[in-house]
């Protein structure tokens, strides 16, 4: 029997970085994490410590601040790009980078009715995420987003399931829909509008929560990816994952009261996971566009 090393990767997780625009009394921000892993015939630190390969971890570290002034820092997906490609394309060991990014939302402090030039509150909603990946084989984008929270009130079934001994769960026609929606999506190219499609499959999902009637979660899944993948033509993977964050009607009875669908206990835990992929048929090879660094994106 041999021993042999397997696929590896090495990087710096989670750098936090903050970029200002400060060009005008107007102040812009970029909030991101970033994580960068690199690929290439790295063996020998791994089997003998020899580190003659090894572009450090800090450096990574330095070359995405350094990049965030000299090249600016817009979409993620290009911030990605950029320093992908100048691993690859200039450190001389590395054949493939992956870089994921998280970027934190913030929106504008209104003071006296107008929107202040350099103060902003954090936005609560979701996180963005990118992940970019180039190699021999090319170069991958995949947008994404985390931890969405969305509610809906009614417009959600749950019937007609499997049952057997061990089953004590009714059936219900008007329930509660929550989850906290991870998405993913795949692009065929770089040549795209990040920011717009980005919207898009924002506004996309969003409807087709709000407006389905939902016999499952996974049938909602569905048809999100679906709507996403029929408007925007330069996304062909999506990968959806979706906690199922219970509510359930509360019993009220032993205070003479009636709860018909208005008091909920929200329980956090245990929770159902649905995940689903939806993809054209003509989708490109992936290669190793899923092949996830520190998993942030």
């Amino acid at each position: 029997m041999a021993i042999i090393l397997g696929d590896n990767q090495y990087g710096k997780a989670e750098s936090r970085l903050v970029r200002f625009v400060r060009d005008g009394p107007r102040h812009e921000i970029r909030d991101v994490n970033v994580t960068t892993a690199l690929r290439g015939p790295f063996e020998p630190a791994y089997l003998h410590g020899d580190q003659s390969a090894v572009l450090p971890t800090d450096t990574q570290k330095n070359t995405a601040f350094a990049f965030a002034k000299s090249k600016g820092l817009e979409a993620v997906e290009d911030f990605g790009l950029e320093l992908a490609r100048h691993f690859v394309d200039d450190v001389g060991p590395v054949t493939g980078a992956r870089i994921e990014i998280e970027q934190y939302e913030w929106q504008r402090a209104v003071v006296d009715g107008e929107e202040h030039d350099h103060t902003w509150l954090r936005k609560g909603q979701e996180v963005r995420t990118a992940a970019v990946t180039v190699d021999e084989t090319g170069e991958y984008v995949v947008g994404g987003l985390k931890d969405l929270v969305l509610l809906k009130s009614t417009g959600s079934e749950f019937a007609g399931f499997l049952k057997d001994e061990f089953t004590t769960l009714p059936e219900t026609h008007d329930r509660v829909m929550a989850t906290a929606l991870d998405a993913k999506w795949r692009f065929a190219s770089t040549d795209v509008d990040w920011e717009a499609t980005y919207a898009d499959v924002k506004r996309l999902m969003v409807r087709e929560f709000a407006t389905l009637q939902s016999l499952a979660l996974q049938q909602t899944l569905w048809h999100m990816g679906t709507a996403v993948l029929e408007a925007i033509p330069s996304i062909v993977e999506m990968r959806l994952t979706a906690p199922n964050k219970h509510h359930f009607a509360y019993d009220l009875s032993p205070f003479g009261l009636d709860n018909p669908g208005e008091v909920f206990w929200a329980a956090d835990r245990p929770y159902g996971l649905i995940e689903a992929t939806v993809l054209r048929d003509d989708a490109p090879p992936a290669n190793d566009a899923w092949r996830a660094s520190a998993g942030l994106a």
